[in-house]
């Protein structure tokens, strides 16, 4: 292997995405896009949820239990209604996620010591969103019933008395369960795995659509340095974007880089040649363009957005499909990336899926090589 040629040929394609300003700022300007627009827009957070009741009771002891709700962050009350019409509409309008209706009876059942009850309707076309809402409501349910108990006991006995069992969770490596501290650093994994199939699916093709590949051919340069010197430009721009994205992540979204930054960078470079180097083989492959690009997208963007772990839990896919999540690399990528920002671990824990992320370099590299042809 001449390291002259493979350099000759990397200079060929820098002057190429040199004299192209236009792809280059895309090659920079998409990921900054998307980062910043799925950052901010893309979130799993569920507070603020509107909610409306229709207080039958009108007492202070239904007014104290909606209290438990206005006074908590998880939801906006709008209001009052006063029946069911108006419920409807509140719900149908999306102007209230949760209604809340206390009988006529409940503060006489409270004051009997009997159990009142009180129905929650809550808008259930957003599954995941109703059954968090549902939570919600119960843990503010059973926290009013737990002081309710407790007021009782001393009144009667006339002590002061406390729960038996005093909970007091510590939530670790993402203290204030905000979801952008998931999803950011997933985020770069995607991302940087479309960009750069992206990138590099379209330069054999283009070679073949404008006749110069019989040019390329006709020179000594071997199949191998021609696939490595394509891919060192495009790997220098996507380091670039690696960059720009951690960057983002933690000045910007103040996601918490708790790990090694150098590790996080190697793990980026080794990740970005696989994924330029499988681009190279669409690109060799398909010899169109247009397919080639289409294939880069469904190849990369579609399997690491569902099932690299980044957005859905593998462990919660069934098991025919959490098999096929081994052969994603972005699966690989996401675990380390995720570690390194919010555990702070490093290859003593993440070794597995560090040698797995190289192993598929090696093989899709090795693969660009084998199945380029110097021939017509």
């Amino acid at each position: 292997m001449n390291l002259r040629r493979i350099r000759a040929v990397a200079r060929k394609e820098t002057l190429h995405v040199l004299r192209d300003p236009r792809s280059l700022g895309l090659a920079i300007g998409i990921p900054l896009v998307m980062i910043l627009l799925f950052g901010f827009a893309l979130t799993l957070d569920v507070d603020r949820v509107p909610v409306v009741a229709w207080d039958q009771s009108r007492t202070p002891a239904s007014r104290d239990y909606l209290a438990q709700f206005t006074a908590s962050r998880y939801f906006d009350f709008r209001g009052m209604v006063a029946n069911y019409g108006e419920l409807d509409r509140a719900i149908d309008t999306r102007s209230a996620v949760l209604a809340l209706v206390i009988p006529s009876d409940f503060a006489l059942e409270m004051g009997a010591g009997r159990a009142a009850s009180v129905q929650a309707i809550i808008d259930g076309s957003d599954s995941n969103t109703a059954a968090i809402v549902l939570g919600y409501a119960q843990a503010i349910t059973a926290g009013f019933n737990q002081r309710l108990a407790v007021e009782q006991i001393q009144r009667r006995v006339g002590v002061s008395s406390s729960p038996s069992l005093d909970l007091r969770p510590r939530v670790w490596f993402n203290a204030d369960l905000e979801s952008k501290n998931f999803i950011i650093p997933g985020l770069i994994a995607v991302i940087m795995g479309l960009i750069a199939a992206l990138l590099t699916s379209l330069t054999i093709a283009r070679e073949w659509e404008r006749g110069t590949m019989e040019q390329l051919i006709s020179t000594p340069v071997t199949g191998a340095e021609l696939i490595l010197g394509k891919l060192l430009p495009y790997f220098v721009i996507g380091m670039i974007d690696v960059l720009i994205a951690v960057l983002l992540a933690v000045f910007l979204f103040a996601v918490p880089l708790r790990g090694s930054v150098p590790l996080l960078f190697a793990m980026s470079a080794i990740f970005i040649v696989g994924t330029l180097a499988q681009g190279i083989l669409i690109s060799t492959l398909a010899r169109q363009q247009l397919l080639a690009s289409q294939l880069a997208m469904v190849s990369t963007f579609l399997p690491a957005f569902l099932l690299s772990g980044f957005m859905f839990a593998i462990a919660n896919m069934p098991l025919p499909v959490q098999v096929i999540t081994h052969i994603v690399p972005a699966r690989y990528f996401v675990a380390l990336v995720k570690g390194i920002y919010l555990r702070g671990v490093g290859l003593e824990t993440l070794w597995l899926d560090a040698l797995l992320l190289v192993a598929f370099a090696v093989l899709v590299t090795g693969l660009a090589i084998v199945k380029f042809k110097k021939s017509l």
